[in-house]
């Protein structure tokens, strides 16, 4: 099959979704199909570019900036995008390129107008990759209220999954929650997270050479914005400053960083690094030097969803301490695979313990990180994923 994958955002990002999806073209590769990506760019100095990386093509579409800028303006940004891309597909070689499916990955939740004049023009199916539940933990997590630009943004999101042929959602639990809002003919299928156990690549940040040295280091990586309640792991390093053994790495970005980094930095925290985000080559050396993974959602989410960077940790032989939102599918995983610990809720002092526990107890590290990569393995292949998605677009 010849299949359109539209996201907005691909590699060399670092970004935990460019990432996930090189990875998903990359399979689409070695399962003998032909994958195309179609992605916007900012700062193209030309409408259109188009790039082969990994052997597969790469159309980038000059469109205005949708991360790490004001609310408004990525709202215009990204109601924008599908006819930028639209546009940019129209003068690139692939004007004329008959489309056996098209996949396109949310957030963002913007792309129906994309996917819609696709299917129009080739008959092809469509598969819709719904990692997050937009606008409604926005709405959990207090960033939206409930007015006018919330139920704008549900129409937008209700237009995406009438478009899909296949929606496929994170966890079990969503699915119920997407079906309020989708078509009642459209399949809603669980669509496990995959990643592909990655490479150790060269020039990996030493930690021996900074403030964390000789520690048992939790490490973060990741987005860190309003979706993760990133507060709860800055407390938890406050309430172990005095145990000179623990340390805690934050790696990544994200609209709380800054303040994140005042706060740690006005309670002269020495057990707290900061590391701006990193190639993502570099992550597996970087993790190969820390002992506890750390994830983070806000508990005022009543959707679910299974962090890329958990799949990450898993592959790197870390144990998982994560602070979730009650009833979250993760839960059941993590305690049910015994891969760590989670705390569902506000609980500092729960989340204290298990830190502790982990900290003090090595051979508990090493079991339940072992149990992590093969869990890896079983649960989160880019070759199950592929291979479900086709079968979604051939159905």
């Amino acid at each position: 099959m010849t299949i359109l994958v539209v996201m907005d955002v691909y590699v060399p990002s670092r970004i935990s979704a460019a990432l996930l999806m090189r990875d998903f073209v990359l399979e689409l590769r070695e399962q003998g199909h032909t994958p195309v990506v179609l992605v916007p760019s900012e700062g193209l100095d030309k409408p259109v570019l188009v790039e082969v990386l990994d052997g597969t093509p790469v159309i980038r579409v000059a469109a205005p900036r949708t991360k790490d800028v004001g609310k408004v303006r990525r709202a215009l940004a990204e109601w924008w995008l599908p006819r930028a891309l639209l546009r940019g597909l129209a003068r690139s070689p692939y004007a004329n390129q008959v489309w056996d499916g098209v996949v396109w990955y949310s957030p963002t939740i913007f792309l129906a107008p994309l996917v819609q004049s696709i299917k129009q023009r080739h008959g092809c199916r469509s598969y819709l990759i719904l990692r997050d539940l937009f606008p409604d933990w926005a709405l959990d997590a207090g960033v939206l209220r409930d007015g006018p630009i919330y139920r704008y943004f549900k129409r937008v999101e209700r237009a995406q999954y009438t478009v899909a042929d296949v929606i496929g959602v994170q966890t079990p639990a969503n699915a119920p929650l997407v079906r309020r809002d989708a078509p009642a003919d459209t399949p809603i299928e669980v669509l496990n997270n995959w990643m592909a156990k990655p490479a150790p690549g060269p020039g990996s940040i030493a930690l021996a050479d900074g403030p964390l040295a000789g520690r048992t280091i939790f490490a973060y990586t990741g987005n860190m914005g309003a979706a993760q309640g990133m507060d709860a792991l800055l407390d938890l390093a406050v309430s172990l400053r005095d145990r000179r053994d623990i340390g805690f790495l934050f790696v990544g970005r994200g609209t709380d960083l800054p303040v994140l980094k005042s706060r740690a930095s006005s309670l002269e925290l020495d057990n707290v690094h900061f590391i701006d985000e990193v190639d993502s080559a570099k992550i597996p050396g970087l993790l190969a030097q820390c002992h506890v993974g750390l994830i983070a959602l806000d508990p005022r989410h009543r959707t679910h969803n299974i962090p890329g960077k958990l799949i990450t940790y898993l592959h790197a032989g870390l144990p998982v301490l994560a602070r979730i939102n009650p009833g979250n599918d993760l839960q059941a995983l993590i305690d049910g695979e015994d891969i760590g610990f989670v705390v569902a809720g506000d609980d500092p002092e729960a989340l204290r313990r298990h830190a502790l526990a982990l900290a003090d107890d090595a051979p508990l590290r090493s079991r339940q990180g072992e149990k992590g990569r093969e869990v890896a393995v079983r649960w989160f292949s880019p070759q199950a994923a592929a291979s479900q998605v086709v079968r979604g677009l051939r159905a």
